[in-house]
């Protein structure tokens, strides 16, 4: 069966967005590792920064195919690194919340001004516009890829 043109349009973005992903992944390791995070402690210490949240809720709210598995792991380092601490949670007895120690909050402060740095430069050299002509073509592909998945059932695969 060929791939309507459309399917090829979308086809030949899968690549560059991988690299995209990919180039986001490298930015983030070069603000974040001077600070002596990683990304992902970076992601999960962020996600923490308006409230204490549950692991659980840390995993769905960051999204990226985190599991909670890794959000716990890494959860427990940046609480032994002391950028984090566990609180008692009043809706859940074993679900402990995280929250960003005062170091925690100080180090994504400065990591924030980099950050704004990066995103300044790069905005620039694209133009606002683009950008958000690019987020709208992205926001419609997720929401459509999402009513494919739930929609159709796909065969059991073979051993």
């Amino acid at each position: 069966m060929n791939r309507s043109p459309a399917g090829d349009a979308l086809t030949s973005v899968v690549l560059p967005a991988f690299e995209l992903n990919g180039e986001f992944l490298a930015a983030a390791r070069q603000i974040a590792e001077p600070a002596g995070l990683t990304p992902a402690w970076w992601q999960v210490l962020g996600a923490t920064l308006e409230e204490p949240l549950a692991v659980a809720e840390i995993a769905r709210r960051v999204g990226l195919g985190l599991a909670r598995q890794s959000v716990q792991r890494t959860a427990d380092i940046l609480v032994g690194k002391g950028w984090a601490e566990y609180l008692e949670n009043p809706k859940h007895r074993r679900a402990k919340l995280l929250r960003p120690t005062p170091a925690g909050r100080t180090t994504l402060t400065a990591l924030r001004d980099d950050q704004h740095a990066w995103a300044d430069a790069v905005g620039q050299a694209v133009g606002e516009e683009e950008i958000l002509r690019v987020l709208d073509g992205i926001t419609k592909i997720i929401a459509a890829s999402r009513r494919y998945r739930d929609e159709i059932e796909l065969p059991p695969r073979r051993q």
